[in-house]
Formats: structure tokens, sequence, C-alpha cells
């Protein structure tokens, strides 16, 4: 890896990269147009922020990503938040209120975080949450939502505030989504896009892919069919294995290289759609983002944790601040020992090093 990378100056020309792609996704779109115009510059604000707090040794994340409830109506197979128990049809207890949220997200702003993904469970659950989200115009929201629970009331919502992003999770056609996440969930889906286009709200999909559905989900008939439906941003999420017996379907290095190179492609051809992959190319990052490096991750019992994927906390926001939190020393081991940078076969380098963690975490 080359000595002179600089994460933060990757993740800040990252930023800017999909500002200028949002913008084009938006030109017929005088409302959006308005709010990214703004939005760009409470980017460049934030932007200094975080360079001066890195002259004081301290690296400020542009993401972060917050679990805001552990509830969810669907039982999706291979679910990851089920299978680490932080989602559950259990009624929740000691869940972050939306003051607690509110004070999160203020947080967030002053240190010079843009990008705050709401995830859950399903975020929608918290509507409480979310209308406290739209109060914070200088913070990007994406929701990654199942989209069963967007009514009209969500719909007036997304319209007036265009910080609200909502990414509706998808698994490709209707075979494949209803297989995962339920049967009629598909048409649900497609209702929710034909609104939202009809309405001119912009929205995106989260596409989760795996060693065996990445070539589908790059055919131009299916990123065609979204382009149709009014979509304007696509990620790719990288299949985080939940057990061993799963480990399979997680991709590997030619996975990641095809997708990196057909992204190119799309980008080219489809000027007004924004495409991203999550994790992205860790090669060419430098190595995992996670534990501050390039985001974090906080769960609806404000416990501060390197990803989703790796739920081990050593720190809870509740009684610190996410400053004290980015520095806390599950964090700080995981960043300085080298296991970040690892040069892994496919998946989830946390997921692979499980036992190293843990390790790290209990002392």
């Amino acid at each position: 890896m080359d000595s002179k990378f600089n994460i933060q100056e990757y993740l800040a020309n990252g930023v800017e990269v999909i500002l200028k792609d949002a913008f084009k996704a938006t030109l017929k779109n005088p409302k959006e147009g308005l709010y990214l115009a703004k939005f760009a510059k409470h980017a460049r604000k934030a932007s200094e922020i975080r360079r001066e707090y890195s002259k004081k040794g301290q690296n400020i994340p542009v993401f972060l990503i917050a679990s805001i409830t552990s509830s969810c109506n669907l039982h999706c197979v291979g679910c990851y938040s089920r299978a680490n128990n932080s989602c559950s049809d259990e009624a929740p207890l000691n869940q972050l209120s939306a003051d607690d949220w509110e004070d999160i997200f203020k947080q967030a702003r002053d240190i010079g975080i843009s990008f705050i993904v709401l995830a859950g469970g399903e975020p929608m659950i918290r509507e409480d949450v979310i209308k406290k989200a739209s109060k914070f115009p200088e913070i990007l929201f994406p929701i990654f939502t199942n989209g069963t629970m967007l009514n009209e009331d969500y719909l007036k919502l997304l319209d007036k505030n265009r910080n609200l992003v909502p990414i509706l999770s998808i698994e490709g056609d209707e075979k494949l989504t209803d297989s995962r996440r339920g049967s009629g969930v598909y048409k649900q889906l497609m209702d929710s896009m034909e609104t939202m286009k009809k309405k001119n709200i912009v929205f995106g999909a989260s596409l989760t892919f795996t060693k065996g559905n990445i070539s589908s989900l790059l055919s131009r008939d299916y990123i065609e069919k979204l382009h149709d439906l009014g979509c304007k941003v696509v990620f790719f999420i990288e299949y985080v294995p939940v057990n061993e017996e799963t480990v399979d379907l997680a991709p590997s290095d030619s996975e990641r290289e095809l997708l990196l190179s057909e992204l190119d492609e799309l980008r080219s051809d489809y000027s007004d759609m924004l495409f991203l992959s999550f994790p992205g190319d860790e090669k060419e990052s430098g190595g995992c983002l996670a534990a501050g490096r390039g985001f974090f991750h906080i769960n609806s019992h404000g416990g501060a944790e390197p990803c989703p994927a790796s739920p081990y906390s050593d720190i809870n926001v509740c009684e610190t601040s996410l400053l004290e939190a980015l520095e806390s020393n599950l964090f700080r081991s995981l960043r300085d020992g080298g296991l970040l940078l690892d040069d892994h076969e496919g998946g989830c380098v946390l997921f692979e090093h499980k036992e190293e963690v843990e390790s790290l975490f209990d002392n």
C-alpha cells in the first residue's frame, strides 16, 4: 500500500464526486437542485472543520451510520442484524429517544460529519427520529428502508425536506426479492417507486450483491428498469456473511473488480444517476474504513461500534461525546493494530477476524 495514501482526502474527494453527480441527476428538479446548492456549501464548511481536527491529530470520518431502531416489520433471509441480535421482535429496551438522536446529529454537524445513514431494523418505524433529522439541512440522510412503510405522511415529509433520501432495499427481480424479503414486498417497492417518480422525490435503491447475483444486478436490462422507475441513486452493498455457512456467498476480489469496472461504464452511460459501492475497493481505499477511519456505527442503544457488521462496543454516546467515542480503546486498537489493513479474501475483514476483534473487546 502506498504510504502516502490519505484516507481523509480519499473520502473528501468522494464527497465532491457525489455532489457533482447529484447535481447532474437533479437539473430538471429545481427544488432538489436548490437544496443541493446549499448542501454543497455546508459540505465545504464540514471539510474545513475536519481538516482542523486533522491538524490536531484526530481524524473525523465523513460518514456515520445510525441504527435508530432494533425493530423491523420483516424477517429477511440472511439478515445480519437479526443474526447478531441487534434486531429482534422483542419490545425495544433502552433505545435512544428522538431527543438523544437530535443531540447526536448536532454533535455530528459540529465536528464535520456530512452524511448520516439512517438504518435499523426498519428506520421508518422511528418517524420521530426522522423528523428530527429533517431539521439538519447541513447533513444528508440516506434512509435505508425496506419500503413497506412509505405512506402518504412520509411522502409529504420527504417532499418538504430534501436532505432525507429514501434508499429502498431490493434484491433484483420479483422472485429474488420476495424469496428473501417476503411475498408481496417487490410489488410494494415498485408501487412506492412509481409514486415517488410522479411526485419528483429523489430516491435510491440498495442492492445487496453476492458472489452469485452480481452479474444480474449489473445487467443493463435491470439498471434500465431502475432508471425508468425514476431511481437516481444505486448503492451496491457487499454481502456480509451472518455465519460460517454463508461465507461462500461473500464476493471475492473477482466480483469486486467486475463491479468496479462496470461502475465506470454505468456512470458514463447514465449521467442522470449516481452509482456507489459500499464498502468499495478496500485495496484502493487503504483498507477497511470501519472504526472511524472512514465511518463508524451507533446502535439503537447508543453503543459506538466499528461497523454494523461488527457489533462490538466499549463506549456509549449517552455517556460521552462523539469525539471521545471515536477515540475509544476498541476503535484505536483496530486502527493502530493493522487488522483493518489486512489483505483478505472477499467478505468482511472484521468478520474474518472475528476472534481477534472479540479479544480486543474483551481487553
